[in-house]
């Protein structure tokens, strides 16, 4: 692809490129002096970084031969929205995005972005009936689909719900189970029947002229909805999360800032981006601060530690489980990790032990921690750059993002709690979202009358302003009229030698209500036993801490994003123990 800088408008003002520096960031005033919101579109947000960065890599695979600059990255957004304009796609379309992270992925989503479309994700790990849910719920009018993902051939299952595609022409889809969808795209360049490729999308982007294009864009706003989460599911049905572009981008630059990326950093990005992991954590904070964006396709500890010392990145993002993963592997040591920096631990709380050997055998000293959840656009509390402390690193979720007011609720009363009093994590501000699609009911159980966004996790906050997680409303265990944390008994119990993770759930008794239950992965090689664990614990911590049950696993229940799903682990000690 060409490399000359691409013409842009630059409504801001925006100086032409000069070589990066590092900016330092302080958290809590406006960065740089600028308000703690910015009334963006997404298209605009990109169109600033494009006339600061141009020639810089926007968007990097390390295992393939894929580079674009800011200029080329620019040039490829604005042919597919062009492309889409060209086929009928209007304001306010969906565009369902069902794929791994492809190099077309992040392109195609501010694509929709410049025209005005929500772009959907879906999940990868969707089947049939998931899909058929999503598809039917939030009224898509577009699909864009790779060949599949692990056992799920995408092709296969698309045709079997919309079988009009193998004998209707393309771009007069007429489904009758899906009436609102219009079109399906490959996002690849290979034909499929009733399907549009994505060379001829672009291909079609000559169709529409720039007056008309820089029509469409002036008719957003940055209060529009520009993308639809569906929640993960774990519970019900999934729930379609609106977020606006003033949503994601306003949380992207402060997730960005709390780690201090710029123009030099490089940020590998493993994580799924049908998430908000992925596509907010990750791609809107670089988009904010021209950071660039090394993409790792599908998760696989070689090919992220490979990216990272090829790209020379200086963060990367992923779960606790994801960087275990690479910490074991026995092809560790044979890697440089010496321009890592920073970069971000989310999903699960991760014990003292492994954020030390990440800050000491990855060089992540300035790792930080964000909370939220994907109704909070997603994340509402940080940890900064500049935090020291690895017992805070590992026990708080940090403090809240600038613009957003967070306060631990009464979930009984409604009332604000005192210092370190436990209640609910509520928040409110620029990042919560409009509601979900279609459900009134559900989000008005979700945001109260007076604005705050309920979390359904338990927590404090301290004197310093600092949030701490210590269970879920429906996670805590209470056991003859003691509460239990799970989360500190998981702390302690990972301490346990020949312990790799612990996860704890209550099992329903008879006689106290509930009682503690231990769900272990060993150590490689460990044979620690049931009784090794009890030994342990014993008058070190409160007795009825101290699990009833204990069951060695090789694995957990994980959602697609990674996320442990306890509520199956709840499920599976209630048939393991029927009366504990």
């Amino acid at each position: 692809m060409e490399s000359t800088p691409f013409k842009l408008t630059d409504p801001f003002g925006t100086a032409p490129f000069k070589p990066p520096f590092r900016q330092s960031v302080s958290i809590g005033m406006p960065w740089n002096n600028m308000p703690v919101t910015r009334d963006y579109t997404l298209g605009q947000l990109l169109d600033q970084t494009i006339a600061r960065c141009g020639p810089l890599d926007a968007l990097v695979y390390a295992d393939r031969d894929f580079r674009l600059t800011w200029y080329e990255f620019g040039i490829e957004v604005d042919r597919l929205a062009c492309g889409l304009m060209a086929l009928g796609v209007q304001k306010g379309e969906k565009i369902g995005v069902w794929a791994t992270n492809v190099p077309h992925w992040i392109p195609l989503m501010f694509a929709a972005a410049k025209i005005g479309a929500v772009l959907l994700p879906l999940n990868t790990s969707y089947k049939a009936a998931e899909l058929d849910f999503a598809l039917a719920q939030s009224d898509a009018e577009n699909l864009f689909l790779i060949n599949g993902f692990r056992d799920t051939d995408y092709l296969q299952t698309v045709y079997e719900l919309i079988p009009e595609l193998r004998e209707q022409p393309r771009g007069a889809l007429k489904s009758a189970k899906y009436p609102r969808l219009k079109r399906v795209f490959f996002l690849g360049p290979e034909k499929h029947r009733g399907m549009f490729s994505v060379n001829e999308l672009l291909a079609l982007s000559v169709q529409t002229t720039p007056a008309a294009y820089e029509a469409r864009q002036r008719e957003l706003t940055c209060h529009d909805v520009v993308n639809m989460q569906y929640t993960s599911g774990t519970t019900g049905f999934p729930k379609g999360v609106q977020l606006t572009h003033s949503n994601i981008a306003n949380d992207g630059f402060w997730i960005g800032a709390c780690q201090n990326l710029s123009a030099v950093d490089r940020v590998c990005i493993p994580v799924p981006l049908f998430h908000c992991f992925g596509c907010v954590l990750g791609v809107m904070a670089c988009i904010n601060h021209g950071s660039t964006m090394v993409l790792v396709e599908k998760y696989d500890a070689v090919h992220v530690m490979m990216s990272i010392e090829k790209e020379r990145c200086t963060a990367v993002y992923g779960v606790p489980t994801m960087y275990i993963a690479m910490l074991d592997h026995p092809l560790f040591s044979k890697f440089a990790f010496s321009s890592l920096r920073t970069g971000i631990m989310s999903g699960t709380t991760c014990p003292v032990k492994r954020m030390q050997q990440c800050v000491e055998q990855m060089n992540m000293r300035e790792v930080t921690i964000p909370y939220g959840l994907t109704e909070s656009g997603p994340v509402m509390t940080q940890t900064r750059y500049f935090e020291t402390s690895i017992e805070r690193k590992c026990t708080s979720i940090g403090q809240a993002l600038p613009g957003i007011e967070v306060a631990i609720i009464n979930p009984e009363t409604g009332e604000i709690c005192a210092l370190n009093e436990q209640g609910e994590i509520c928040c409110r501000g620029f990042n919560t979202m409009t509601g979900y699609y279609k459900m009134p009911v559900q989000t008005a159980t979700c945001i109260d009358a007076n604005g705050w966004l309920h979390s359904g996790d338990i927590g404090r906050m301290d004197e310093a302003g600092y949030f701490f997680i210590t269970g879920r409303l429906k996670d805590l265990i209470i056991r003859g009229g003691e509460n239990i944390s799970p989360k500190e008994v998981e702390d302690f119990l990972c301490h346990v030698p020949g312990v790799q993770d612990v996860q704890i759930v209550g099992v329903p008794s008879k006689k106290y209500g509930e009682q503690p239950a231990a769900f272990i992965i060993r150590m490689p090689g460990a044979e620690i036993t049931e009784q090794d664990v009890m030994d342990f614990c014993r008058n070190k911590i409160a007795w009825f801490k101290i699990p009833k049950h204990i069951c060695f696993v090789a694995s957990y229940p994980m959602t697609a994003s990674q996320k442990i799903q306890k509520y199956k682990l709840r499920e599976t000690a209630a048939q393991l123990w029927p009366d504990a």
